[in-house]
């Protein structure tokens, strides 16, 4: 029988959550399904959640209302989250999540912040299968990503127990390295894998 994962010295005990973050094109919905699949866990996806709230899509919110009123309900839904107490979930976040340092203290109540990453050249080829990409819709969008990336890359390693190269990795390779991470990290932790 598995005893129960104790924290130390009145710190909360983490939810068994695996909360996925990285720069748009690392792999956080895709992966994310393989995930919660092999360990039978809802999948979450708070862009999802901030079309559902706003009642239109991301790109629409961009256009109409801007960057600012999209963030705004980014923070909104991950608040609703942990007021939730979602446990049991793979949560795949929007790669701005981390922008705002209050959205970083809430992902960490969710769970176990894993940072997907992949090299620069990857994630643009990976991000320009997609058109609907606001932040892309830019005279060289190269140079967007480079820019992008490179401001945010600090902010995601901040935020992340574990990091996770995903350029080299098929989706269910990453899936069972980010298992085995929360198995080495937390051997009293059963979230049910």
């Amino acid at each position: 029988m598995t005893e129960p994962f104790h924290p130390a010295d009145n710190a909360p005990a983490p939810r068994p959550n695996f909360v996925l973050i990285g720069f748009m094109g690392s792999g956080k919905s895709s992966i994310g399904r393989i995930l919660a699949t092999k360990l039978g866990f809802p999948m979450v996806d708070t862009d999802a959640l901030v079309v559902e709230a706003a009642g239109m899509q991301i790109t629409d919110i961009f256009a109409w209302k801007g960057e600012e009123v999209f963030r705004d309900y980014e923070s909104k839904v991950l608040r609703a989250l942990v007021d939730r107490a979602v446990h049991g979930t793979v949560i795949s976040t929007g790669g701005g999540i981390v922008l705002r340092p209050q959205n970083v203290a809430l992902l960490h109540e969710l769970g176990f912040v894993v940072l997907l990453t992949a090299n620069e050249d990857v994630l643009f080829e990976r991000v320009s299968r997609n058109k609907t990409r606001p932040l892309l819709h830019t005279p060289n969008p190269r140079e967007t990503v480079s820019q992008l990336l490179a401001g945010r890359a600090p902010l995601y390693t901040a935020a992340a127990d574990f990091t996770l190269d995903t350029s080299a990795r098929s989706h269910t390779q990453a899936a069972d390295a980010m298992i085995a991470e929360a198995r080495g990290r937390f051997p009293l932790w059963n979230p049910g894998f």
